[in-house]
């Protein structure tokens, strides 16, 4: 159990210092006098390093194990949390958001290695709850940066009790985090990978780059789409996303429970067409009850979604899943760069509301890819083969 309380501070210390920075975005812009295109460039900075802390992950912990992974990237994010509650150059500024995203990639990859050791450990299902610890903690930045923000400490004291938090929980996993490898090491030093290692990074990497195109979606436009598309007031229009929050912690509470009574791939399916039903209904029915109602749908499916695949690849290849973990996670950072850019370039065209459908149609493609997850299952890694060069 110190485990599971171990590895879901992590998920806590990455959602409280996420949800903090960019909650406090609209502090950054007036601080350093930008635009909006330059945080747009900024984000997608952050986007690119995380791809790549997400495989620098891989790299530690094939030498060294996750827990290191982890810790590196818990102290990475706190050192960027920290520096940008202090006024810098831009170029400087520019810096430490990418060193964040380095961190936060080493970080998402580390957690879910460790979920899954845990999970393997205790022999049941509690990915899902460690994903709820996020979704908690960033509800939780977002309503410190709310409260403090009117006493015009919100980015000091939210963003800076974010950065504490990841390094006192980073310092702390040294001994508290699973201290097991899944990595397979050949007696010459090299990696030996299971011969369906591409079968399952792309069958997973498939649906977490779908999940993550939704999450990206409704994280980034839905606020927008309620305030400018169909007018809703300054109180109003934030309700899409909290909705959206709520059910996804919700789910999340609930997953562990109903995936295994369920079936994973009755699971997968159910949570692709209900992420669907919720964007189609945004695109169908062009009022701001509905819009939320579609949100709150959304959050429902993609909350189930991403541990419910992180454990299916530990299921696919146990004992041996660091490595593939860290191939899958990149896919996060497409798929949210998608969601993000796609429906943003295409609302000059043809509106917020018709960019809607490009998480519709990725979410009903993917259902192709749910018969596949269903024969990734224990026992089918085949033999070891070795990894081909990183």
């Amino acid at each position: 159990m110190r485990r599971v309380v171990s590895v879901g501070a992590g998920y806590a210390a990455q959602g409280l210092g996420y949800a903090a920075l960019v909650t406090a975005l609209p502090l950054f812009k007036d601080r350093q006098d930008i635009t909006d295109g330059m945080v747009s460039a900024i984000l997608l900075g952050v986007c690119v390093a995380g791809a790549g802390g997400s495989v620098l992950a891989e790299w530690v912990a094939a030498r060294w194990g996750s827990r290191f992974a982890l810790v590196a990237g818990l102290l990475t994010i706190a050192t960027g949390l920290g520096l940008t509650t202090v006024t810098t150059p831009m170029v400087l500024f520019t810096a430490i958001f990418v060193l964040y995203g380095l961190g936060l990639g080493m970080v998402d990859a580390g957690l879910s290695m460790q979920g899954v050791l845990v999970q393997a450990r205790l022999g049941r299902s509690v990915m899902s709850r460690l994903f709820a610890a996020y979704t908690a903690a960033a509800i939780v930045a977002a309503l410190l940066m709310s409260g403090f923000s009117a006493s015009g400490a919100g980015l000091s004291v939210a963003v800076g009790a974010a950065a504490v938090f990841a390094a006192l929980v980073g310092v702390i996993g040294l001994t508290s985090f699973e201290p097991g490898r899944t990595v397979v090491q050949h007696e010459d030093g090299g990696r030996l990978r299971p011969a369906n290692f591409r079968r399952v990074v792309l069958i997973c990497g498939v649906l977490i780059f779908t999940a993550f195109l939704a999450d990206s979606a409704v994280s980034t436009w839905s606020t927008v789409y309620l305030h400018d598309s169909l007018n809703a007031s300054d109180s109003a229009a934030p309700l899409g996303y909290a909705a959206y929050q709520a059910t996804v912690l919700v789910s999340r509470l609930a997953g562990d429970h109903l995936v295994p009574r369920i079936g994973r791939v009755p699971s997968a399916a159910g949570c692709l067409l209900i992420c669907a039903l919720g964007c189609g209904l945004v695109v169908a029915v062009p009022t701001a009850a509905v819009a939320v109602l579609g949100f709150a749908l959304t959050g429902i499916g993609v909350g189930v979604l991403v541990p419910l695949t992180f454990s299916a690849v530990g299921d696919a290849v146990p004992g041996q899943s660091d490595d593939v973990i860290a191939r899958v996670n990149i896919f996060n950072y497409g798929g949210a760069l998608l969601g993000a850019v796609a429906i943003g370039g295409l609302s000059d065209p043809i509106g917020l509301r018709l960019a809607f459908l490009v998480p519709v149609v990725g979410l009903l493609l993917t259902l192709s890819a749910v018969r596949a997850l269903g024969d990734l299952r224990e026992g089918t890694s085949g033999p070891l083969l070795p990894a081909a060069p990183a």
